[in-house]
């Protein structure tokens, strides 16, 4: 069986995500005919095509597409046993926590306190991460938990404790059809359209229409003065609401919890700390 090699994977995913010989060459800081050859060696040894090439054109075939997905996977993982490996041995390590800006829903500072009272507490630093990939930063190792949004994050390979469970809310420009409910429903929402969240393929309203790509809640908001699209966000998310635009809850929409999330093989004593200060501040909210 061929094997792959690092290096090949960097080459080709490259090439695959520039779609342009050169762009890649330039990216990998290489000459363009040293890549091309290498590609062509890649697909000489794994038997097929990975590219369609023309004097102006570059295409992944589905075999291309296919190296593409398992080679980022695989690049990330080589990354990720680099990066752990060289923090398990760190024994000042400081404790590395991603969020979303506005996405702690107000539980943060509780956190962090609660943390900070046990006699292993560590420094920990706050990293700011994007609406979808606050997971991968915690699956490649750029940080050790993270605050994520269960069932919109993709949780594969992690662990979790849930902080908080809460209901969402649908959010309309002011001359909406639905602006004057109370509150809507599902139903309601099935005849409108709701933007595609970058790396997201759940909307929560399963019949809606796909609208829009966003990225972030801003992007979210303007489409919505826009009336491109109508939204369906966690309560807390919703935060704070902008007085020229209409927010409803939406009673039958499948409740939203905010975890904190952390690798499924990360057995450091500085994350089982950190989860279990959590664990148990979020039980004496509860009980509260």
């Amino acid at each position: 069986m061929a094997e792959l090699e690092t290096r090949e994977l960097e080459y080709f995913v490259a090439v695959a995500e520039e779609l342009h010989f050169g762009h890649a060459a330039a990216r990998l800081a290489i000459a363009q005919p040293a890549l091309s050859k290498a590609i062509r060696r890649l697909e000489s040894r794994l038997g097929v095509r990975l590219l369609e090439r023309s004097s102006r054109h570059v295409a992944l075939t589905p075999a291309g597409d296919a190296l593409l997905h398992h080679g980022r996977h695989a690049l990330n993982a080589v990354g990720a046993a680099a990066e752990k490996t060289r923090r398990a041995g760190d024994h000042q390590a400081r404790l590395r926590l991603v969020i979303k800006p506005g996405g702690d829903a107000n539980l943060l500072s509780g956190i962090l306190a609660a943390y900070a009272d046990r006699p292993d507490a560590r420094q920990v630093d706050i990293l700011f991460g994007g609406a979808t990939d606050r997971a991968d930063h915690v699956r490649d190792g750029r940080a050790d938990v993270a605050l994520l949004y269960a069932p919109f994050d993709d949780m594969t390979g992690l662990d979790h404790e849930t902080l908080m469970v809460e209901g969402r809310v649908a959010i309309l420009p002011p001359d909406h059809r639905l602006a004057s409910r109370s509150e809507v429903t599902l139903a309601d929402l099935a005849q409108e359209t709701l933007p595609r969240w970058k790396g997201v393929r759940w909307t929560g309203a399963p019949e809606a229409g796909q609208g829009p790509e966003v990225t972030d809640a801003a992007e979210v908001l303007h489409m919505i003065r826009l009336g491109r699209t109508v939204a369906l966000l966690p309560r807390s998310l919703a935060q704070p609401m902008q007085p020229d635009l209409v927010y409803r809850p939406v009673p039958d929409a499948p409740a939203s919890e905010l975890v904190l999330a952390w690798s499924q093989d990360d057995r450091r004593p500085l994350v089982a700390s950190f989860v279990a200060a959590v664990a148990e501040a979020s039980a004496r909210s509860a009980g509260a």
